[in-house]
């Protein structure tokens, strides 16, 4: 259950294909530079039935509270407005992106002892970064 993993901070380690997968949204080349030159150190928390997903970097914090299951308005790090649902799936957090243009994006992390793996799926791309747990 995703519930054990909560506040342990996941540094990331690698990332594939992610300068593909925010082109594919549209994000300007400058943000893309700055998306790859950072590694966020993510953690999660629970307060009361609401779930707490922080992204902490010297590019930009993103701190996203969400109830499973209930549809709300976020805003990515690179200033997109969607609509976000996500659902917890044992040690998976599935999120489910409206994007303004109609297309859907895909984020699945799953957490393990030791890393987050976090795929991201939109149109036929896909982005894999790999977080590691830090001591």
């Amino acid at each position: 259950m995703v519930d054990s993993f909560l506040g342990k901070k996941y540094k990331l380690g690698s990332s594939e294909n992610f300068d593909e997968f925010m082109k594919s949204l549209g994000v300007s080349l400058v943000t893309r530079k700055l998306g790859n030159a950072v590694s966020p150190v993510v953690d999660l928390q629970k307060e009361g039935d609401e779930y707490v997903l922080s992204s902490i970097s010297t590019f930009k914090n993103v701190i996203l509270r969400f109830k499973p299951g209930v549809e709300f308005e976020q805003e990515t790090p690179d200033g997109r407005k969607v609509l976000a649902t996500f659902t917890v799936n044992g040690n998976t957090l599935h999120e489910v992106q409206k994007n303004p243009d109609g297309r859907e994006t895909v984020i699945d992390r799953t957490f393990s002892n030791d890393e987050i793996k976090m795929v991201m799926n939109v149109g036929d791309i896909t982005a894999t970064r790999i977080y590691k747990l830090q001591g």
